[in-house]
């Protein structure tokens, strides 16, 4: 079976692998393209202070990889307790080097990845009036301060101020529309109509396909989604066929036994 990975260059090519290793042609065609931010010195400025910070939470791997990136360790058990969504973002966290108990992030057995599983493991370790940052990505043209309405991030800051505790966001890397060159531009649109089934992680890399391929009709083609809202924006593009999966290789392989 032909897979599209769609994940960022810097994850796609372990997906591929994967893939390809349980008998799967795999194709990557990035719809996210991460770069640092244009204002590092955010982070410095974070990094003078995080022994404030009762935790920082990563909203991904590339969150982690890009707050980290050229600073110097501290040491994790005497500062902030570190929170991820998902098992990527938690191995990102111990390739970082931060030690697995200053880790906390949803169950290895959670029935989704994300704020709100977080959410239950860390809601009672809460401290009132101790400022929580949230680490994140921007997109070119967007505030660098606050949210987007409707992300799991806004949910979690909405939780933990109504708990007492005060949120701060800083952006350590920028999402940008990727540039596809002609061949990945073919390749898209013959996977958009020959069965291949096309795995999304993020909506957004949904929105980056529609104005990769404007005009492109999505009723022959097949895709597995991550969560629920992002099945939920394959939907209303009209893609044909929308599964389900947890966000793990072994999951996604299991989703596509089914479509075979």
């Amino acid at each position: 079976m032909r897979v599209v990975i769609t994940r960022p260059a810097g994850d796609a090519q372990a997906w591929v692998e994967a893939l390809q290793a349980a008998g799967h042609q795999a194709l990557a065609l990035p719809l996210i393209d991460v770069g640092p931010t244009n204002h590092p010195q955010s982070v410095v400025q974070v990094w003078t202070q995080w022994s404030e910070f009762q935790a920082l939470m990563f909203v991904s791997a590339q969150a982690v990889r890009y707050f980290f990136d050229g600073a110097d360790r501290p040491i994790w058990e005497k500062g902030p307790r570190c929170w991820a969504t998902g098992p990527g973002t938690h191995k990102a966290l111990l390739q970082a080097g931060v030690p697995e108990a200053c880790i906390d992030s949803p169950a290895a057995d959670a029935m989704q990845f994300d704020s709100e599983a977080l959410w239950q493991r860390v809601s009672s370790q809460v401290k009132v009036g101790k400022p929580v940052l949230i680490v994140r990505g921007n997109d070119p043209g967007v505030a660098s301060e606050g949210a987007s309405v409707g992300t799991g991030r806004d949910w979690l800051a909405q939780q933990l101020q109504a708990s007492g505790a005060s949120v701060q966001f800083v952006v350590a890397y920028e999402r940008r529309t990727p540039v596809w060159s002609t061949q990945q531009t073919t390749q898209a649109a013959e996977a958009a109509v020959d069965g291949s089934v096309w795995c999304f992680s993020s909506s957004q890399a949904i929105q980056h396909l529609v104005l990769a391929l404007p005009g492109q009709s999505w009723a022959k083609a097949r895709c597995i989604a991550t969560h629920e809202r992002i099945a939920q924006t394959a939907k209303t593009l009209g893609f044909g066929e929308v599964r389900l999966s947890r966000p793990s290789v072994s999951d996604v392989l299991r989703s596509l036994e089914s479509l075979a």
